[in-house]
């Protein structure tokens, strides 16, 4: 990418994402200023230096607002009133605001409104959480609307690219559906699964594998921003919700009546689901192993292991760590193509590692 052209940007929400996106555009030399209704929030992400504050001189380029859910049509609307630049937010719902801001601007306003969405955040908030490299190589959705001006849209995939995110663009519409399937569905899923372990006796929970920590990890996100991000989508998460409720109907008959083709059909469908999932960097799902490795929860052993697998010319494509609750030591998870873990496996063994099988 060359030079970016992007002038002065302007950020109106300086949590997580918005500071966040100031650090990338900062990183790429553009000036940006801040403005949030907390005070200390923009003094936190100035400090990060994530920019400086807004002042009643400043004309900028594009303004980029993030701000929760329920705040999103009237600030949108508000940048487009006041100031003549191209106006995106980062809002994880695209349909219900733009039709808010519909109803509040003028048409010629409305073409310098584009959507768009980065798939990338944290179970943490604020700016303290906030990070340039938070969008890198992370999917980051366009979503302009029928008037929207193709020079906005232009602005907008530039702020993408300065972000280091893959542009990917989709009506408001589309956009709202796909977030349901991919990522309103699974983290209600979860929020229900984690809700069955409060309040259960320790000994169940005693039983915590990884498992249940990775099916329950985004459970742990704010209910009452959540709570905004369902409402907005609730056509779209409710339809899907209603399909969910028939394959778990089907789920208890199995059970209830003995049918173990229909378990394993369903079991089956899962799989699929998970070979559905886009590879690595995009590309083809590839055949992946699990192997096990006992590593010692001493300082540095992690490291050893990594730098033992890098010696041994395997590549780690992803990596589970569950701690062993009897004794300091954790069953870290490694996965590697399928066809070298054989290979690190006896290498491991080789260089004094435990391993199971």
């Amino acid at each position: 990418m060359g030079e970016p052209s992007l002038g002065l940007v302007q950020i109106v929400g300086a949590g997580l994402l918005g500071t966040s996106i100031g650090l990338a555009c900062r990183r790429a030399g553009i000036e940006v200023v801040l403005g949030d209704v907390s005070a200390e929030h923009v003094r936190t992400a100035s400090g990060l230096g994530a920019g400086r504050p807004m002042s009643d001189d400043d004309r900028p380029s594009l303004v980029v607002v993030a701000v929760p859910p329920d705040h999103l049509g009237e600030a949108i609307a508000g940048a487009l009133q006041t100031t003549d630049a191209v106006v995106t937010d980062v809002g994880s719902i695209k349909g219900r605001p733009l039709v808010d801001v519909t109803a509040r601007v003028d048409a010629a306003q409305l073409r310098r409104y584009v959507g768009s969405h980065p798939m990338a955040g944290s179970e943490r908030s604020g700016p303290l959480a906030a990070s340039a490299a938070l969008f890198d190589g992370r999917p980051w959705a366009i979503t302009p609307h029928d008037t929207s001006a193709p020079a906005a849209v232009e602005v907008v995939m530039e702020l993408v690219a300065v972000c280091g995110a893959v542009a990917t663009t989709l009506s408001p519409a589309e956009h709202d559906r796909a977030v349901a399937r991919t990522s309103h569905l699974p983290h209600l899923a979860a929020v229900l699964v984690a809700g069955r372990l409060a309040g259960a006796p320790a000994a169940h929970l005693a039983l915590s594998g990884q498992g249940v920590r990775d099916v329950t990890r985004i459970a742990a996100s704010d209910p009452a921003m959540w709570q905004q991000i369902l409402a907005a989508n609730s056509e779209a998460v409710t339809a899907l919700l209603g399909e969910l409720s028939g394959q778990l109907d089907d789920l208890i008959a199995a059970f209830r009546d003995d049918q173990p083709t229909a378990l394993i059909d369903i079991l089956s469908a899962g799989v699929l689901g998970t070979q559905a999932i886009p590879g690595k960097h995009g590309g083809p799902v590839r055949p992946m192993r699990s192997i096990f490795v006992s590593v010692p929860d001493h300082p540095g052993e992690l490291a050893r292991l990594f730098g033992d697998a890098g010696e041994i010319g395997v590549n780690i494509e992803d990596v589970h760590i569950d701690h062993d609750p009897g004794r300091p030591v954790g069953l870290t998870e490694l996965v590697v193509e399928e066809g070298r873990a054989e290979h690190l496996l006896a290498a491991l063994e080789s260089r004094g590692w435990t391993t199971h099988r």
